[in-house]
């Protein structure tokens, strides 16, 4: 008997060491991070930095050569239309002879010139607002009866709210050159009718705004165009974004856009007004040559939540080129080449199963597709060479 129970002893202990071997060099599961394919709104922008820049600025400039007498005004400070920017005594030439006769006459001729076109502006832009106060108004109307979405009417809205902003816009240069053609004749009469030395010539401003720079502080000599300072009107910024061309063939007038990281808590909307039509080259900061455009975004976010913003800043923006409110979408960690096309491992009772999938567009960390994975199926995250098709994972 107890032969036998040492023998049965020993046989246990033998299927229990195997059974430990097989067990140790079993293959263990691959520990992985797996997401969900999910179902909702997917957005593509284009992510960019840009500065902010004050739409329309003025530069002042001596109308006359003569001696500046210091300005008093600081960067900042906020000037009516009508008040004095500047003074300075006209130098009294002794005979207003024909070439500088012929000067005063062209820049008169230009600052008229410039003025047909300012209101010529100004017409155009007050016909685009008309006429988006016009679709507003059927959009409303269609609103009620339940044949055009909220959507559309809040589209419209925004619409009108810039043409109102292009409109400001342009009234402020037909203000600037109505002042340019005011100082043009003024200098002409003054240099026909022989303008004795000693007599003071004030300059005034040609719109409401604050002073951004002064070119000129101290008393000095100046001549014919000399800039002296720049002023405009900061509440009217813009945005400017420079962008790849191979990004902004894809970017449209109107498009929505965010402005983030510019010192504030949360994103401000905006809307692109235009993509410039020149590009330019700059170099990158790894020193590759970049052929880039500039994107001008008009800010939307009421003028309260971005008052503290000043021409200049700094800021970062995204560009939405493409939206779709109900998108199948998954992690971009999630996706790899698979020859030509676009593949992911999924998990499925405990293995990684391969799937080809179509992937429509990329946005940072999120990919549209259209087919090979369904809504709620858990997908792995950024796999590595250890996954393959069967073999065993486990979400670490």
């Amino acid at each position: 008997m107890r032969r036998w129970i040492k023998r049965a002893l020993s046989a246990v202990l033998f299927l229990g060491l195997v059974a430990l071997l097989i067990f140790a060099f079993l293959p263990k599961p691959v520990e992985v991070e797996t997401a969900p394919v999910a179902q909702g709104p997917f957005a593509q922008a284009v992510e960019e930095e840009g500065m902010t820049r004050v739409r329309e600025r003025y530069l002042i400039s001596a109308p006359l050569a003569g001696q500046l007498l210091r300005i008093q005004l600081e960067a900042g400070d906020s000037v009516k239309r009508g008040d004095v920017l500047a003074a300075m005594i006209p130098a009294a030439p002794p005979l207003l002879d024909v070439r500088t006769e012929r000067e005063l006459q062209e820049r008169l001729g230009a600052a008229e010139a410039e003025r047909l076109r300012a209101r010529a502006g100004v017409e155009r832009a007050q016909a685009a607002l008309a006429q988006a106060q016009s679709d507003l108004e059927r959009a409303r109307q269609l609103a009620e009866e339940g044949l055009v979405s909220a959507a559309e009417r809040e589209q419209r809205e925004l619409t009108v709210t810039l043409r109102t902003r292009e409109l400001e816009a342009a009234q402020f240069e037909s203000q600037v050159a109505e002042h340019q053609v005011d100082l043009a004749r003024a200098a002409l009469i003054r240099a026909k009718q022989g303008a004795g030395a000693g007599e003071r010539l004030e300059i005034r401003s040609p719109v409401n705004g604050k002073v951004l720079r002064i070119l000129q502080e101290s008393e000095r000599v100046v001549s014919l165009g000399t800039p002296l300072l720049e002023i405009a009107d900061p509440a009217d910024l813009e945005v400017v974004v420079d962008v790849l061309t191979t990004d902004a063939v894809d970017i449209r007038s109107g498009m929505p856009a965010r402005i983030v990281r510019y010192g504030g808590e949360a994103p401000l909307e905006g809307r692109v007004r235009r993509v410039e039509p020149s590009a330019f080259t700059k170099i990158s900061a790894l020193g590759v040559e970049e052929q880039r455009v500039n994107v001008v975004i008009d800010l939307t976010s009421p003028r309260e939540r971005w008052e503290t913003l000043g021409d200049g800043y700094r800021v970062e923006a995204q560009i939405f080129v493409f939206t779709k409110e109900d998108a199948l979408k998954v992690p971009s960690g999630a996706l790899f080449r698979e020859g030509d096309r676009w593949a992911a491992f999924t998990l499925l009772d405990g293995r990684a199963r391969k799937r080809t999938v179509e992937v429509e567009r990329r946005s940072g960390a999120e990919a549209m597709i259209e087919g090979g994975l369904s809504a709620g199926e858990e997908v792995i995250v950024y796999p590595s060479d250890a996954v393959k098709e069967g073999v065993k994972v486990k979400p670490g």
